[in-house]
C-alpha cells in the first residue's frame, strides 16, 4: 500500500478548513456539556443530599443512553445527509444541556443527562463519516487532532473556566447559559457544511461493499478497536466524572485550586493532540505505514497516559499534580490518531456503522467507570483501587490497539472477516 497519492498530498480546501474549526468547536462544547456536572458534583451533593453510589449513577447516566444509541447513530449517519442528522443532534444535546439547570430533583436530573445522551451520540458517527468523505488519507492524523484538541479543550473549559463560574454564580445559570449559547453554532454550520454527504462507490469495489452488523461481529480488527476505545474511555470518563470530588474531597483542593490543575493539564493535551497528529502527518509523508504510525500515537500513548494517571491516586501531592498532566498529555497523543485507524479500516461507505459499533462498546466504560469508582469509594473510603484499576484497564486497551487490529488498511467487505486482518 503506498501512503500518499496525489489527491493526498493536496491543501485541505479553506471551505474544509472552516469545516474543520466548526467541528472542533463543536466537540469542544460537547465535552463541556458531558463533563459540567461532574464540575457541579460537590454543590450536588450537599444540595440534593446525594450519596457517592447515587452520585456515581447520576454521572453515567449520559452514557446509558450514549452508548445505547451508537448503533442506531451510526446506521443513520450512513444512510441520510449525515450533516443534517449532526445538526439535529447538536440541537438537542443543548437544550438538554440549558434545561438541566432547570431542574430541583434527582429523578429529573437523570432524565436530562439521558436526553443529553442521546443528542450527542450522532456526534462520532458525523465526524468519522465527514472526516472519511471529505478529507484525504494524509490529512487526516491532523484533521482527528482537532478534533482531539476539541475533545481535551472541553474539559479544560470546564475544570478552569466552569469550576471558577460555578464556584461564584452558581451551577445552574452555567447550564442555563452554556445550553443556550452553543445554539448558536448551528447557523456557520449550515452556512459551510461540506457538500460530500454520501459515498458513491464504483461499480466494481468490493470495498465500498456496504457491511451488515453481523460482519462486525466477526471481524477482529473492530473488536480491537472497539476494545481499544473502551479503555480509552475508561480512562477518559474517570478523571471528567470523578477528578474534581477527587481533587476537592481527597486531596482537599479548593474548588479554584482543582479548577487550575485539571484546566492546564486538559490545555497542554490539547496541544499534544495537535501536535502529535502534525507529527504523525509528517512521519507518513516522509514514508512510514499507516499500521507503525497510528498505532505508535494510539497505543503508546495510551499505555503511558494510563501509568501516568495509576500514580495520581499514589503519590504525594506535588506528584500527584506532575503526574496528571503527563497523564493528559500522554491522552492528547493518543486522541490524535485513533479515529484515523477507524476511518481507514471502514472506508467512506462504512464509517459510520463501524464507528457505531466501535462507540457501542467503547462507551460502555462511561457506564462502568462512575458507577463502579462511586461504588468502590463508598465501600472503601478512598481511591487508591479506582486509580489501580485505571492502570491496568490502559494496558490492556494499549495492548488492543497494537495487536488485535492487523495492518491498517481499508477492508475488503464481504470476504472472510478473519483472513486479512
Amino acid at each position: 500500500m503506498t501512503n500518499s497519492t496525489s489527491s493526498d498530498s493536496a491543501r485541505i480546501p479553506a471551505r474544509l478548513v472552516a469545516v474543520l474549526v466548526l467541528l472542533g468547536l463543536s466537540i469542544f462544547i460537547n465535552y463541556i456539556d458531558r463533563g459540567s456536572l461532574s464540575i457541579a458534583a460537590p454543590l450536588l451533593e450537599d444540595e440534593l443530599h446525594i450519596s457517592p453510589a447515587r452520585l456515581g449513577l447520576l454521572l453515567s447516566a449520559f452514557f446509558w443512553t450514549y452508548a445505547g444509541s451508537q448503533l442506531f447513530s451510526g446506521w443513520l449517519v450512513d444512510r441520510i445527509n449525515v450533516n443534517l442528522v449532526f445538526a439535529a443532534g447538536f440541537a438537542l444535546w443543548s437544550a438538554a444541556t440549558a434545561l438541566t439547570g432547570m431542574v430541583h430533583s434527582f429523578v429529573a436530573l437523570f432524565a436530562f443527562r439521558l436526553l443529553l445522551g442521546v443528542g450527542e451520540s450522532v456526534a462520532y458517527p458525523s465526524y468519522g463519516k465527514i472526516i472519511a468523505l471529505n478529507f484525504p488519507e494524509a490529512r487526516r492524523g491532523l484533521a482527528n487532532s482537532i478534533l482531539g484538541t476539541g475533545l481535551l479543550l472541553g474539559p479544560c473549559f470546564s475544570f478552569l473556566l466552569g469550576g471558577i463560574l460555578i464556584a461564584r454564580v452558581g451551577w445552574r445559570p452555567f447550564f442555563i447559559a452554556l445550553g443556550s449559547v452553543s445554539l448558536l453554532w448551528l447557523l456557520p454550520w449550515l452556512v459551510v457544511a461540506p457538500r460530500a454527504v454520501f459515498h458513491q462507490p464504483a461499480a466494481d469495489s468490493v470495498s465500498s461493499a456496504s457491511p451488515s452488523l453481523l460482519e462486525f461481529l466477526h471481524f477482529r480488527s473492530a473488536w480491537g478497536t472497539s476494545l481499544g476505545l473502551f479503555a480509552n474511555n475508561y480512562v477518559s470518563y474517570f478523571l471528567i466524572t470523578w477528578l474534581p470530588y477527587y481533587l476537592v474531597r481527597e486531596r482537599h483542593f479548593s474548588v479554584e485550586r482543582m479548577a487550575k490543575l485539571a484546566g492546564a493539564a486538559y490545555l497542554l493535551g490539547a496541544a499534544a493532540s495537535v501536535f502529535s497528529g502534525w507529527l504523525s502527518d509528517r512521519w507518513i509523508a516522509s514514508g512510514a505505514t499507516l499500521t507503525v504510525v497510528r498505532k505508535t500515537f494510539t497505543g503508546g500513548g495510551l499505555a503511558f497516559c494510563g501509568l501516568s494517571v495509576a500514580l495520581v491516586g499514589v503519590s504525594d501531592p506535588i506528584y500527584c499534580s506532575v503526574a496528571l498532566i503527563l497523564g493528559v498529555i500522554f491522552f492528547g497523543a493518543t486522541a490524535s490518531n485513533l479515529w484515523a485507524i477507524t476511518q481507514t479500516l471502514a472506508g467512506p461507505a462504512a464509517t459510520g456503522r463501524w464507528t457505531g459499533f466501535q462507540n457501542f462498546i467503547g462507551n460502555l466504560a462511561g457506564i462502568i467507570a462512575p458507577a463502579a469508582t462511586g461504588f468502590l469509594l463508598q465501600r472503601t473510603g478512598h481511591f487508591y483501587w479506582a486509580f489501580l484499576i485505571l492502570g491496568a484497564v490502559a494496558l490492556s486497551g494499549s495492548a488492543c490497539w497494537f495487536f488485535l487490529i492487523g495492518t491498517i488498511a481499508p477492508v475488503a467487505w464481504r470476504r472472510n472477516p478473519w483472513r486479512r486482518r
